[in-house]
């Protein structure tokens, strides 16, 4: 067999690259000439225009209950019903600039009634299901609240979101309910009955609040215009020279613009087939994601890294599902954060054995106020650890920021949203002196004499710090090299070391990689072994000094585990004091590795 590296790739249909550099000193701007349609700029014409062209097509499709089967939405269906409860929502109240707050897992009616209250004008503000289910913190739903003033409110399930529901600052507000309705609420299929409204949304319109992590503070809720998502969905499109709509599964939750705007509206915006996938990417969830591959051949697929990892263990094991997976897949994806590069060549080795071709790793970049998609992979790549280039009609400013060729990102684009919800400092902030959005994050070039080769990840500034001896620690960046070297025991690392006198790791197993390996001994021997590896290579302050393996898995309920899969880094320190005392304790118990 040929080398993975001599393996060729199946063709992804990219666009050709374009990129126009500007010097400014140790500045530089990158700037994408290649032209993007402008010719849609609201979020709701998709639909009409695919419900005219291909009504038979299947938009949505997801599992019923407790059964084998799917159900699905044609775009004919789709653009019906959303017309209709777009007339049962005006009924209700909404209209131009009135939120409709969305309390509900990924589904076909939240995909409706989403786009129902946007073609009103009303903007959609989906947040996490997290913030309402039975045993959360009410707290954060409360924010959300006070911060988005909505003027109705749509659950999948008012029996689930009962206790959120009870509570008192959502007196005085309609509910929507698509099951187990309470006494007083407005049942989904009632609003399907309604006389149909006209689409007059306009591209000024805000069409999404989204909220923000909350990581670094209080979560924002970030303005998401029509012409943003849309103009954003139509620069994905131009980085491909590809007319077939793609098929995908995807779990990406709609309360982020990952699965909001990335996935959804991509989907629709190119006529595309989406299965709503329920499983989640951790363990113990992910079997109905594994359920759905095996029924499903995707043509793009796209998980945050956590997925990635638990998926490439289970295509090792089960040729069938590989044999399936890989069949018409042309382009892979991870966001949300950086992927080990162990993942990913273990995953081309795969794909070569099933195809004889590699499948190239794309990957994005942005956040909830860039659309979200500032940069991506739009060329045929096998690396990991890259962010790409500007897409079409984005500029990208790279500022100097500390030694080694690291820059802060900015970026300029019809993208990027306008600011917060009624927070003028906050925005004013968040913009340079030229209008550029200020993300908080590193990158570096590739190679640093070809801007054109792409940039790389260098991690959130705002989660880097600085060791007693006042050594700079890159906290994504060794995160992200710790895991690789590791090579799988491993899912996930907290990394801790501010004002110690090294760095330390908080480690999380991965069960099913435990299991091949033996047992927790020998995952402990892989997790020693692999950090050695790490350390003969790094420096300094890039070299890790403890580690202490966490029993169980990061705590989704907390807000610790993200919906998109990754770890809130400062929240998994602060919810672990001891664990903390432990890690750099003056004599550590014999659990501590000691390096």
């Amino acid at each position: 067999m040929e080398s993975l590296d001599d393996a060729p790739f199946r063709d992804a249909r990219y666009a050709p690259r374009a990129l126009e550099v500007e010097r400014r000193g140790e500045a530089l701007i990158l700037r994408n000439p290649m032209p993007f349609s402008d010719a849609v700029t609201t979020v709701t014409a998709p639909l009409g225009r695919w419900a005219a062209q291909a009504p038979e097509r299947v938009w949505l499709a997801e599992r019923i209950d407790g059964q084998d089967g799917w159900r699905t939405v044609t775009y004919g269906e789709a653009a019906t019903r959303v017309a209709a409860l777009a007339g049962g929502l005006a009924t209700l109240g909404l209209s131009r600039g009135k939120p409709l707050l969305i309390l509900a897992r990924n589904g076909i009616d939240h995909a409706l009634i989403a786009y129902a209250a946007m073609s009103l004008g009303a903007p959609a503000a989906p947040v996490s299901p997290q913030y309402g289910l039975s045993g959360a913190d009410l707290s954060r739903l409360v924010h959300a609240v006070e911060r988005l003033k909505p003027a109705a409110v749509y659950v999948d399930d008012a029996a689930a979101f009962a206790q959120a529901l009870d509570h008192d600052y959502l007196d005085g507000l309609p509910v929507i309910a698509s099951r187990n309705p309470r006494p007083g609420d407005q049942p989904f299929e009632a609003l399907l009955a309604s006389p149909p409204a006209a689409d007059v949304a306009r591209g000024d319109d805000v069409a999404k609040l989204l909220l923000t992590s909350g990581s670094t503070g209080r979560p924002k809720a970030v303005i998401c215009t029509h012409a943003n998502i849309a103009l954003n969905a139509a620069q994905i499109e131009a980085c491909y020279a590809d007319p077939d709509p793609p098929v995908l599964v995807n779990s990406a939750p709609w309360s982020h613009s990952l699965g909001a705007n990335a996935i959804l509206h991509m989907v629709l915006h190119r006529g595309g087939t989406l299965h709503i996938d329920a499983g989640q990417p951790v363990p113990g969830r992910f079997g109905e994601t594994l359920r759905n591959l095996h029924e499903v051949s995707p043509t793009y697929h796209n998980m945050v890294p956590a997925g990635w990892g638990l998926l490439v263990g289970e295509l090792e094991r089960d040729p069938a599902l590989a044999e399936t997976f890989f069949r018409r897949v042309r382009v892979l994806q991870y966001g949300g954060a950086s992927m080990a590069q162990s993942i990913l060549d273990r995953v081309q080795a795969l794909a070569q054995a099933a195809t004889g071709e590699r499948i190239t790793f794309a990957a994005g970049y942005g956040a909830t106020e860039t659309g979200p998609t500032a940069c991506n992979i739009h060329w045929l790549n096998a690396r990991s650890g890259m962010v790409g280039l500007p897409t079409p009609g984005t500029a990208v400013k790279l500022v100097p920021a500390g030694d080694g060729g690291k820059f802060e990102i900015r970026v300029k684009g019809p993208q990027v949203s306008p600011g917060y919800l009624d927070q003028p400092e906050a925005t004013a902030q968040a913009f340079d002196e030229e209008g550029f959005y200020r993300l908080g994050d590193a990158a570096r070039l590739a190679d640093p004499e070809d801007p054109a080769a792409g940039l790389v990840f260098d991690g959130r500034l705002v989660e880097n710090f600085k060791l007693a001896s006042g050594t700079f620690v890159a906290a994504g960046a060794l995160r992200v090299a710790a895991i690789s070297a590791i090579g799988g025991a491993a899912s996930d690392a907290v990394v801790c070391g501010e004002g110690q006198d090294g760095v330390g790791l908080m480690l999380f197993l991965e069960p099913r990689t435990c299991e091949a390996l033996g047992g927790a001994d020998a995952a402990r021997s892989a997790v020693r072994v692999g950090l050695e590896r790490f350390n003969a290579g790094a420096r300094g302050g890039g070299k890790v000094a403890r580690a202490l393996i966490l029993p169980g898995a990061p705590d989704a309920a907390s807000g610790e585990l993200t919906d998109k899969g990754y770890i809130n880094q400062a929240l998994a320190r602060e919810r672990r004091p001891a664990e903390l005392e432990r890690l750099f304790a003056a004599a550590p118990d014999e659990d501590v590795m000691v390096f």
